[in-house]
């Protein structure tokens, strides 16, 4: 008897520490009733200001390409080669279909009907500063769209360093590059059959400036 008598005491003990604090918490589920909020919602409207974690975008050079109301005529990051090749690499999945891959507005769905774009040899565009490309492509223009949601911030940076390095790419004569250049240049250059330089396809004339 003292030993059951023991054990019952013991349970007791035992079920007296399992409170329900844990099971039964005083809390409300997310979008249901409440009676504690005045307008009987459980879901509080976040405060005013609020920003996500890892979204203060307070670089407003950086992430909205201008100063003001001015757009940035120096890149926000060092254009380095790995910059370049990563433009380069984007601006033919995202821009060469419209744009062409020289840039010369003479891609493949202006081919098949699409409106086509303006040359980036243009004067108007050969004089814009690099903040003009990046709100183009945040933003959109004219019959472009906002490519904001598929081209990340660093990625449209790159995309317009590369466009500057197509702009400069048309206006160059080899008279200005080092004789290293030159002999890169000419190695990577394309013959014809007659063992004669190709020259590169020349813009289609009147454009209409219906993308940027």
């Amino acid at each position: 008897m003292p030993a059951l008598a023991a054990l019952l005491a013991a349970s007791a003990l035992a079920l007296a520490g399992c409170r329900q604090d844990m099971h039964n918490q005083p809390k409300v589920k997310p979008l249901t009733k409440s009676d504690f909020f005045a307008d009987g919602q459980s879901s509080r409207a976040l405060p005013a200001g609020t920003v996500a974690r890892g979204y203060l975008r307070e670089d407003q050079a950086y992430y909205a390409g201008r100063q003001g109301d001015k757009f940035v005529s120096d890149f926000p990051m060092p254009v380095t080669q790995q910059v370049l090749e990563r433009g380069q690499e984007r601006f033919n999945i995202f821009c060469a279909p419209c744009h062409g891959r020289l840039g010369d507005g003479n891609g493949m769905v202006v081919r098949r009907g699409y409106k086509q774009p303006p040359s980036y040899d243009e004067q108007r565009l050969l004089d814009q500063p690099p903040g003009y490309f990046f709100d183009v492509m945040t933003n959109g223009f004219s019959t472009m769209p906002s490519y904001a949601s598929q081209v990340p911030v660093e990625d449209r940076w790159a995309i317009a360093a590369y466009i500057r390095a197509l702009q400069l790419s048309r206006s160059l004569h080899l008279a200005d590059l080092t004789p290293e250049d030159r002999e890169k240049l000419m190695k990577a250059t394309p013959t014809s059959p007659a063992g004669t330089v190709t020259k590169p396809a020349t813009p289609t004339e009147g454009n209409e400036n219906g993308h940027e």
